[in-house]
């Protein structure tokens, strides 16, 4: 489905809905959801585990709400940047300075707070780390994002929804070696992201990992990030080794062809949705017929 595509889906950007949809960047939704659908599936042992109302309610949060507030404390506290961000011209919006925004935000975050008692030991850290990674990315004292390697390491986040889930169900926490492997493979995509932003970035006077390191060097950060990922995630079991595999292909093509950033930028989230896909079906596979 093309940026377009989305975009026509939506109410008009100059409505107050289409405003906040376009703000909570649909088409980064299963960024956090996906990641709950992978870890209901590796955690449920029958197939009505997968419609457990846990699962459900999680897929929910994640899927919307929780993009709400990520990318709703990412853009209040960018708002000065972001003046000088071109993909605010295109698929995405710039924040308005409106009293709207913050308090969708803290309401949000506190729907998130309220799956706690719910949660198991391990679920509950998961969604607080969540949460306050969610923040402290953005927001001071902490602003990880402008801080070079712990931008990245910060974007462990995306991995903690699944690790929620996983908990939510199966009562347990996940492989460390798996989250391991999920936490660098999420460190890799946020790098890869941040390439199109180097010259705004720069001209705001923003350090960032890519900044750093300039734009072939951060190639070569992101295939070694996604290449760890893929070594830990084999200790798990091969079939995801071979998944993740395909990212450090990726990326080494881009680095060497004539594509443009900007427009491989934009394939991440068809590469991340199928290779979603094929970890949940590996998990079906197994429940089923394994």
């Amino acid at each position: 489905m093309t940026e377009s595509a989305i975009d026509r889906a939506l109410p008009a950007r100059e409505t107050t809905v289409g405003y906040l949809l376009r703000l909570s960047r649909p088409r980064f939704w299963l960024y956090l959801a996906g990641p709950v659908v992978v870890g209901v599936a590796y955690a449920a042992d029958v197939p009505s585990e997968l419609f457990a109302p846990a699962a459900l309610a999680l897929f929910a949060y994640f899927l919307v709400p929780a993009n709400v507030f990520l990318y709703g404390v990412n853009d209040v506290f960018d708002a000065d940047i972001d003046a000088e961000n071109p993909k605010k011209e295109g698929p995405e919006v710039r924040y308005r300075r409106d009293r709207l925004v913050p308090g969708l935000v803290a309401l949000s975050g506190l729907a998130g707070l309220a799956f706690l008692p719910a949660l198991p030991t391990a679920g509950a850290a998961a969604m607080v780390a969540f949460l306050l990674l969610s923040i402290e990315y953005s927001a001071p004292p902490l602003r990880f994002k402008t801080t070079p390697f712990l931008d990245s390491i910060s974007n462990g986040l995306y991995v903690l929804p699944g690790v929620v889930a996983y908990v939510a169900v199966a009562g347990i926490a996940p492989p460390t070696a798996a989250v391991a492997a999920g936490w660098l493979w999420t460190m890799g995509m946020h790098t890869f992201s941040a390439i199109p932003d180097i010259e705004s970035d720069q001209a705001a006077g923003i350090d960032t990992t890519a900044t750093v390191l300039g734009e072939f060097r951060t190639y070569v950060y992101c295939g070694l990030c996604w290449l760890a990922a893929a070594v830990a995630f084999g200790t798990v079991h091969p079939f995801f080794a071979a998944v993740l595999g395909i990212y450090p292909v990726f990326v080494g093509g881009v680095a060497l062809s004539n594509v443009d950033v900007d427009r491989a930028y934009w394939w991440f989230p068809a590469l991340n949705t199928a290779a979603g896909a094929t970890l949940t079906l590996g998990a079906l596979w197994v429940m089923l017929y394994g």
